[in-house]
Order: structure tokens, then sequence, then C-alpha cells
């Protein structure tokens, strides 16, 4: 096809305000005109004519460079591939029309290959909105998806393209965020100690409401409280944003992932601490708990369970501090998979709440599938709560709402999981035992299966990890005696000369202290008791006088 280069001089008559073109009298002068290109481009299916023209290039080889760029594009569509050689024309036509930059010769080639749009460029809220519109994952995982998007990755980077997204981006947006936590936390100090301010200020006299009036119209024009986003939402917010940019890579509309480049602040997970004595006597003082997970000792546990015998869901507070169950596997767990006469449960269905609202869902993993041993006692325990399940089924007759779930609300309907962590945070301020919450009584649970000895592979399976590794990370903290215990037999494997002769001249004092009170009380061996005897004949005939 046609194409060429050209001088061009855009000098004006002054009278008629034409171009002067080729009789522009400076048109001959060295630096005067500038240099253009035109590149007949394929025609349209109507047949119409279409071409690529660009012009102010300061010389003929900057302009012949890029009319070499446009017809290398051209190329790469193959002779018989009209609809690749429709695409690149259409391409160039905009980019001439736009005045935008000619776009990359292999980049086109690589999107032309995969099929993918050669005119304009994805934004980050564009793809993120295609990703997120693509995903079939249960609601719940959605909605934290949306959040993360909507809330963090939209107003700081959404606006950007796609395949120019990089590491330092993601560096500011991070730095972003916390800078606003910063803040935050300032304006909740504010509005907190505005309205301290206000509960002050007396409620009688024309004054003190002009001032209270005064202080509510302020407090009202101060942001509202909000929470600020921590290490584990900030990590959140990069995975979602990894997923999205691994799935770009995988429909080759990028080629790097930055997201899997970006440094944050890493998450310290707390470990789960026992509530001894001393960690009691200290909250009692300060209402302060050492660590955000805490758990209960063996004693507390069984105080708690006798507190709440008399509850109507004993059977489930029961069930989650010996068996380990999640709050929503026990609030969704029906009884055919409940097998009392095997003893034993099958965990395969959940209750999780997205917001406020509840539905069921499979496990939170693969490995939440699993089947849970029942002791004994848990096994009465879930009989006597079946039968008065029973009689509440009869009470209520026909209004009563048929789930088949082992943990029901009066009327058998679902539980909530929020409502049912609610019940358990008031039941345990009435119990009068150091806090704990409810998914502590899981991490209790964990805690006694170890310090029972039981293998950590055991401990794992029913308690759905997929990983042993990950019950040891999170249950590195074990019940004192047990602690105390496993010193103690670490102690006996070294052989120390002091301890040795320690417990040497320990044998022979506990020896020495036996003889003499075999001595003394004519016990021991026969010869000892013998000589003893003979002894005291003696000091007997001494003292006796003489007639």
């Amino acid at each position: 096809m046609k194409g060429s280069t050209y001088r061009r001089c855009s000098c004006r008559d002054p009278k008629t305000g034409k171009e002067l073109g080729t009789s522009c009298p400076k048109r001959n002068s060295r630096n005067h005109c500038t240099y253009s290109v035109r590149q007949e481009l394929p025609p349209r299916d109507d047949g119409s004519r279409r071409s690529f023209a660009r012009g102010g290039y300061d010389s003929r080889k900057s302009a012949q460079t890029d009319l070499d760029h446009v017809r290398a594009l051209l190329s790469l569509a193959e002779s018989d591939d009209p609809e690749g050689t429709e695409l690149i024309a259409e391409m160039l036509a905009e980019v001439s029309r736009e005045r935008t930059p000619l776009p990359d010769i292999e980049e086109t080639r690589r999107r032309l290959n995969a099929g993918q749009d050669l005119i304009g460029s994805l934004t980050v809220t564009e793809w993120l909105d295609r990703w997120l519109a693509s995903k079939r994952i249960r609601k719940s995982g959605l909605s934290r998806y949306e959040t993360d998007i909507r809330v963090h990755l939209k107003p700081r980077i959404g606006h950007r393209r796609l395949d120019r997204l990089r590491v330092s981006h993601l560096s500011e947006m991070f730095t972003d965020i916390r800078d606003a936590n910063a803040q935050i936390l300032e304006d909740n100090a504010q509005r907190r100690a505005a309205i301290d301010e206000l509960a002050t200020i007396p409620w009688k006299g024309a004054e003190h409401r002009a001032r209270r009036k005064a202080m509510k119209a302020a407090i009202d024009e101060m942001p509202p409280f909000r929470r600020i986003t921590g290490p584990a939402t900030r990590q959140h917010v990069k995975a979602t944003l990894r997923a999205a940019l691994n799935d770009a890579i995988g429909q080759q509309i990028i080629t790097f992932n930055p997201a899997a480049h970006v440094e944050i602040d890493p998450v310290r997970k707390p470990k789960a601490l026992v509530w001894t004595d001393e960690r009691v006597a200290k909250w009692e003082q300060t209402g302060e708990k050492p660590s955000p997970v805490m758990v209960w000792t063996p004693q507390q546990t069984g105080a708690f369970l006798d507190f709440v015998a008399e509850d109507r869901l004993y059977a489930m507070w029961h069930l989650i501090a010996f068996r380990g169950l999640r709050r929503g596997e026990a609030c969704g767990q029906p009884w055919s998979e409940t097998n009392l006469d095997t003893h034993s449960l099958t965990v395969s269905s959940q209750l999780v709440q997205d917001g406020w609202e509840v539905e069921a869902s499979d496990p939170k993993t693969d490995s939440g599938y699993r089947v849970v041993a029942l002791d004994d006692d848990t096994v009465n325990v879930l009989k006597r709560h079946r039968e008065r399940q029973e009689a509440d089924r009869d009470e209520w007759g026909s209004a009563w709402v048929e789930t088949g779930h082992a943990f029901t609300q009066e009327d058998g309907s679902w539980l909530h999981p929020g409502k049912v962590t609610d019940l358990f945070e008031r039941l345990v301020a009435a119990s009068g035992l150091p806090p704990i919450r409810l998914h502590d009584l899981r991490h209790g649970a964990a805690t006694l299966m170890l310090a029972a000895d039981i293998d950590i592979k055991i401990v794992s399976d029913t308690l759905g990890h997929s990983d042993t590794r990950i019950t040891r990370d999170i249950y590195q903290s074990v019940l004192p005696q047990v602690g105390k215990n496993a010193a103690e037999a670490t102690a006996k494997l070294v052989p120390l000369q002091r301890k040795v002769e320690a417990e040497k001249a320990a044998r022979k004092a506990t020896k020495a202290a036996k003889k003499a009170e075999g001595k003394k009380t004519g016990k021991g061996k026969p010869e000892d008791r013998a000589k003893a005897q003979a002894k005291a004949k003696k000091k007997d005939k001494r003292r006796k006088p003489e007639r």
C-alpha cells in the first residue's frame, strides 16, 4: 500500500488565512518546515478509504522511522487473516485520530495472537470489575473481595493502566493506607474527646443548652468513627490484587504481577495463652487480656460447662469445648451426619454470616470435610439434647421449622452465628471466669488434646487443619503442668556430676535418718534390734541403785 514522507509548511497568508504551502518564501530554509507521514490502510468493509497520517516531525529521518513502524504493525497480520488485518487497520486509524503514541510491535503481536483487544487499554478498575464478575465462590468470600476492591484498590490505583501497573505504585498505595490510619486515629480521638466534653455539660440553663447545641453541631461535622486498616487487612488487600493479576497473566493480558513483589508489614498472629492464676490476678486488677487469644485451663473449662449445664444450647458448648468444631460448623451440623451409635459425626456443611445475612455453605476448606470421633460423655450429652429437641418439636407443633440441624432456635429454625457469639460472651461474663472468645473454646479443645499427649496428626485432623504445621503454629502454648513435666523429663536426660553427688548425699542422709530412727524405736533389721536391746539393758543396770 502507498505511503510516504513529505515536507510541510504551516505558514499562512496574513490576508486570506490560507496555508502558503510551496509558495512560502522560507520553505527552502533548513529548519523552517516540518515533516509528515501518510500511510494508506486497508479499506473498510464498505469500501471507504482510511489512512494513518501524522505530522510535526523535525527531520525526514524521524518521520521515516514512524512510517516504518506503521508498516511493521500492518505486516503482523498474515495475508490469509482478514480479521487480524481489520483489527490492526482500525487500531492505526484510531491512533491517528487520537494522536496517541504508536503501540509497541511485540506487545501488539502478543495481543493479536492472544485474541485480545488492540484498541484501548484496560484500566485496573475495568479489569477488577471483569475479574470479580467471573468469580464463582461463596457469597461471603465474594463480599470480602468486593470490599477490598471498592474501599482500597479502586480509589488508589483504579485509574492506572493494567499493563503499566508497577511495584512502586503498590508501595505508594500501602503507604497511603498507613498514612490514612494515622488520620483516622486522630479523627477518632477528636470525636471521642468532643463527645466526652459534651457529656460534662449540664442540661439545665440557657447557656448550657446553647453550648450543648453548638457542641452537637460540631460533632456532626466531624468524620464518623472509623476502623483503621490493620496489618491483616492490608495482607488481604494484597492477596486480592495478587489473585486478580494472576488471572490477568493467565489470560495473557499482562506478563508481570507487581502484587507478588511488593513488600508490606508482616502479620504477627497472636499465640494462644493459658489463663494461669497469675494472669487471672492481673486481669482482675487491670481488666486487660494478656493476648487476644486466651485459653481456659481444664478446671476453668469444667467450671464454665457446669455453669451452663441448664442452658438450652449446652450440648453445643460441650461439643465445641471437647471436639473443637468451628462456630459455623456447629451451627450447621445436621442430625443426618451425627451418628451417635458409632460415636462419630461428619462435618459436611456450615452456616456462614455475610454481613448480617446467614447462608448455608460447604466447609471452609477441603480438609474441613472430616469425621470427628465422639467420647461416651459427649454422646450422652447429645442424646439428651436430641430428646429435649424432640419435646420442643411436639410443643411447637405445626409452627416448628424443620431444618434437620442438631442445634437450632426454639422453633427449630437456623441459629444465627452472630447471635451465638453474643450469647456465649454473655454467659462467660455471667460466670465470672476470665474472658475468652467463642473461637477460643475451639483453641481450648486443641490444647486439651495436646495436653493429653494426643498425636499432632490426630489433633490436626480433628480440627480440620490442612497441615499439621498450622496446628503447631497456632497452639504452641500448653497447659502449665504439661510444660513442667516436659521440662523435668528433659532435665533428667543430662547426667550432670553435681546432680549425681547431690542425689548420693540425699540418699545417704535419708539412710542415716532411717537408721537413727530405727535405733531410737527399736525398729529396723533383726541384728540392729538385738544390738539396741542389749545396749538398753546395760543402761538399765547402771541406772538401778544397789540395795
